[in-house]
């Protein structure tokens, strides 16, 4: 009997969810942008107050591991270790590209893909520019290859469009909706990463005692962080 809260934050959505035995129960998130330093903490203790919950009560929380925004991670996995401490449970780390992708190949129907051996799922994150995290799975969930950045253009995905359907998804997808033109290009809408889409594998992980190093864990930035340029220089004379 698994008591997990996940928390998502690898991207723009800001999301908590509490699950039992894989189970949805709860969730809480904002789609209006990067807000997670304000909102993720107030949305754990909200969800877990409106639940009657102590965080002593949990047996886990699951973080989201990256790839995804720097700073998001950072808050979340922050956040997360902050709870295991306080509470003695150990820390899940759940790719959000993953996640995702669980969430449409248990939804085939809703999204109108046919159940066959010949659908790819592709979900994507942005990375800024033409650059996304993706990674591609089959309707099993099998990994076809590993996680990577990648810039698309018109060539992008080519191998696996000449041979099967690929369902792009994400919010690194519309990126590709205007290069890519093959008939075999599928791109869904409405799918983003969700602190909901978690809850199976999380309590998955749980099952299997596959759970992270709370001291050393960091975040799966899959590229070196590069600050922004600010507008006004302070050095310049």
């Amino acid at each position: 009997m698994a008591l997990i809260i996940n928390l998502e934050s690898s991207t723009e959505v800001c999301s908590v969810s509490l699950s039992k035995d894989g189970v949805l129960i709860d969730l809480i998130e904002n789609h209006e942008g990067q807000s997670h330093a304000k909102l993720l903490s107030v949305f754990t203790d909200e969800i877990m107050k409106r639940n009657n919950l102590g965080f002593q009560q949990l047996d886990a929380v699951s973080i989201s591991k990256g790839p995804g925004s720097y700073t998001g991670l950072r808050i979340g996995v922050s956040l997360a270790k902050g709870i295991c401490y306080g509470a003695n449970v150990p820390l899940i780390a759940i790719n959000p590209l993953q996640a995702m992708a669980w969430h449409v190949a248990k939804n085939l129907d809703k999204y109108k893909l046919a159940n066959t051996k010949d659908i790819i799922l592709c979900p994507m994150i942005d990375a800024r520019r033409m650059e996304v995290y993706t990674t591609l799975f089959n309707t099993q969930l099998e990994e076809i290859i590993p996680v990577e950045a990648q810039i698309i253009d018109e060539n992008s995905f080519g191998k696996y469009l000449g041979e099967n359907k690929v369902a792009f998804f994400g919010n690194g997808s519309s990126k590709c909706s205007g290069k890519i033109a093959s008939p075999n290009a599928i791109f869904l809408e409405g799918v983003q990463t969700s602190a909901q889409f978690m809850c199976s594998l999380s309590n998955k992980a749980f099952e299997n005692n596959d759970f992270v190093d709370l001291a050393y864990f960091e975040p799966f930035y899959l590229k070196d962080f590069i600050a922004g340029i600010p507008k006004k220089n302070i050095l310049k004379t």
